[in-house]
């Protein structure tokens, strides 16, 4: 692959790498929802199942849509050379209470909590429909707020706040407790980034 996009391409080309040595028996035996046929591992993300053919990678979405973007498709690589079962305890979590969190807590802020209150905040009732048109379970807490299996037993919670003449749009990201032992702090970023860019896509 020719790099013309450093930030993206770059762990892309690296992960790739990776997932061509990987033994397919060590994914089935550590994830129970990937499923294997002998060519392609079968994962379902935000409710949409991707095929990805292995060792050689390719990717192709099982409804015959558009293949997800990089940073997607990356995050998926990660999951199936690193990702494994923890069971959810019952417990949500802000980004900020798992391990790392406030390390990472401002860049966190901007990447993802401060897109989707401008993003969403601003459009509240299209915000409701694009939830529902791919979904999600409604909570009651937000002016909207939504409940989505990420991947696997993992899941998220998106709640916004609609701005007003004194303050300004608000949203918040609750995790599911085993995120704090299944995924590192930067795949947690990531996946504030993806459910953001899917529920924007149904708008």
């Amino acid at each position: 692959m020719q790099i013309e996009n450093n930030k993206e391409e770059v762990p892309f080309s690296y992960y790739e790498g990776l997932f061509q040595k990987l033994d397919s028996s060590d994914v089935t035996a550590r994830l129970s929802d990937v499923k294997w046929d002998g060519k392609e591992f079968f994962v379902t993300l935000l409710g949409r199942e991707f095929a990805i053919s292995h060792p050689e990678y390719a990717i192709r979405g099982v409804d015959g849509g558009n293949v997800p973007p990089l940073p997607t498709q990356t995050f998926l690589l990660r999951y199936l050379l690193e990702g494994k079962n923890v069971p959810f305890g019952g417990q949500w979590y802000t980004f900020r209470e798992m391990p790392w969190g406030e390390l990472y807590i401002k860049p966190y802020t901007g990447r993802v909590l401060t897109r989707a209150a401008f993003t969403f905040g601003t459009r509240v009732e299209a915000f409701k429909k694009a939830c529902e048109k791919m979904g999600a379970e409604a909570v009651p807490h937000g002016d909207g707020g939504y409940r989505v299996t990420l991947i696997g037993d993992y899941g998220m919670q998106i709640l916004v706040w609609e701005g007003d003449e004194e303050f300004p749009p608000n949203a918040q990201i609750l995790y599911t407790d085993n995120f704090a032992e299944g995924f590192a702090a930067e795949d947690r970023v990531v996946a504030g980034d993806i459910l953001i860019s899917t529920i924007k896509s149904f708008m």
